[in-house]
């Protein structure tokens, strides 16, 4: 066994767990204003989480601050399922869902960013309910423990190991030397993008707890609703969905990259390899589902067989462009049920589940940044092919990559792949069908939200065996920490003590 620093471990849950009481204080708050019936219940989790976690630290009081590779790996690992165990209680305590699984998957969806649901009638839930669903969303999107590690100074504690196994994306771009720096300024974006989309909601014509909780759950690319229909409630009111679209780009964008453009620093932003590429993608692939909806689907959003006019093409544009970002950036939300407009769209669209948003963005999936490098080094190959000799290092933004880069991103990928088939065989396993299980594993490690078959966009998760739900979890986990953070804590020498 490594020496493991545990008082340290478990310091920090406490310090997670703290954190988690506090964000559920608010959602008491909201429904106690709304005077939903739930506030108690909301309340009562709140204190037990939070004694929980002051118990923690208390005990833990006199640990050694140091934080090693192997216990930032644990920490991020068993903080993110303590903080989705901990994280059921308001549902529990309310009964608003009363079966610890269907109320862990629920969590474990919010905390991923995932949003997939197992709610039937959304519009049911107490909105306390529904705020901390949302708010789940938005705590996990930038990470609790990137909000941790702007604390743990205060404690005395450094944070980098904490940042580079939970950051999202290949490598951990920094803004400044200091890490909790960093990550203070990445929460300052966070927030100022989010009480920004919930104004322009409101103005838009969404209620002040519609836009709260759908700004929550955008600029996390999480996909939790408020209404049975999701986005699709508001298809008469074309403006709060391109407000929707623009909320999911920038949160879709590597947030180093959104901090240099709210600096003024366009050419930094215009520089960037993944940014151009990630908007390519975006507009072609827009262009692509809307040109197939206006002429080939029948969407039911306005007669397509007749001649163009501006209302039918701009429904056409609008609902392409929503969806290719949505589930580019995985946040989740539909408009409609893209897998009826064509075969050809639907194997379209879940080709683009793997595809991702931005590294250092709050989107799921492979990430722009690896496919743009796995496709140059497959160039590079061919030239090595013909020029065995020559030395054909691979180029991103202007330099050339360290191999252990490449081979890291490659690994990731393969590793990404397995993890799929596998995925996909367990829920095959279980008896769901072909494209339910290879569309449930998809989206589950993408962190997307919804799937095919039976797990569509207008269905939910609730049709999953028992078992389907804890291993579709599993994978919302192991897609949200990028594989590696979850892991290697199952490999033997992590365990190991050298």
């Amino acid at each position: 066994m490594p020496r493991l620093n545990k008082p340290i471990i478990s310091h920090i849950m406490g310090l997670l767990l703290l954190c988690n009481g506090g964000f559920m204080l608010t959602a008491a708050a909201v429904s106690m204003y709304y005077r939903d019936g739930v506030a108690l219940d909301i309340f009562t989790a709140a204190l037990l989480t939070i004694v929980s976690g002051v118990v923690l630290m208390f005990l833990t009081k006199g640990h050694r601050k140091e934080i090693k590779k192997r216990d930032g790996y644990l920490i991020v690992t068993i903080g993110w399922i303590l903080m989705a165990v901990s994280g059921t209680l308001p549902y529990v305590l309310s009964e608003s869902i009363p079966s610890f699984t269907n109320a862990f998957f629920e969590t474990m969806s919010g905390y991923t960013t995932t949003g997939a649901t197992i709610l039937i009638d959304i519009e049911s839930i107490p909105r306390g309910i529904l705020f901390w669903r949302s708010l789940t969303h938005w705590i996990g999107g930038m990470g609790i423990i990137v909000l941790a590690i702007a604390i743990l100074p205060l404690l005395g504690i450094g944070g980098m190991q904490l940042f580079a196994a939970e950051a999202p994306g290949p490598s951990a771009d920094k803004l400044k030397p200091r890490i909790t720096d960093t990550a203070k300024r990445l929460w300052l974006i966070y927030v100022g993008l989010t009480l920004a989309e919930t104004l322009l909601l409101k103005l838009a014509g969404m209620s002040l707890f519609d836009a709260a909780n759908h700004s929550l759950s955008t600029l996390s690319t999480g996909g939790f609703s408020t209404k049975n229909a999701s986005l699709a409630y508001w298809n008469n009111n074309p403006m709060i969905q391109y407000i929707v679209i623009l909320f999911m780009f920038l949160a879709g964008t590597n947030f180093v990259i959104s901090y240099f453009g709210f600096k003024g620093k366009f050419r930094k932003v215009g520089r960037d390899e993944e940014f151009k590429w990630y908007s390519y993608f975006i507009i072609s692939f827009s262009i692509i589902a809307a040109l197939v909806i206006y002429f080939k689907a029948d969407v039911g959003l306005s007669s397509i067989e007749h001649p163009m006019v501006f209302g039918e093409f701009e429904s056409a544009f609008r609902h392409g462009l929503f969806q290719v970002l949505a589930v580019v950036t995985t946040t989740g939300f539909v408009t409609a049920d893209y897998t009826l407009w064509t075969p050809f769209l639907t194997v379209f669209f879940f080709g683009m589940f793997f595809l991702g948003g931005s590294a250092g963005s709050t989107a799921g999936g492979v990430k722009v940044m690896r496919h743009v490098i796995m496709i140059r080094n497959g160039l590079t190959e061919f030239k090595r092919t013909l020029h065995p000799n020559a030395v054909l290092p691979v180029h991103y933004n202007g330099k050339s990559i360290n191999k252990r880069i490449v081979f890291n991103i490659l690994g990731f990928f393969i590793l990404y792949m397995l993890s799929f088939i596998i995925g996909a065989v367990v829920l095959a396993s279980m008896g769901l069908d072909f494209e339910t299980a290879i569309g449930g594993a998809a989206s589950s490690l993408g962190n997307v939200g919804p799937a095919f078959g039976i797990l569509g966009p207008v269905n939910n998760y609730e049709a999953l065996p028992l078992l389907g739900k804890w291993w579709c979890a599993f994978l919302m986990l192991i897609g949200r920490l990028e594989l590696f953070t979850v892991l290697i804590l199952l490999t033997p020498f992590f365990w190991r003590n050298r």
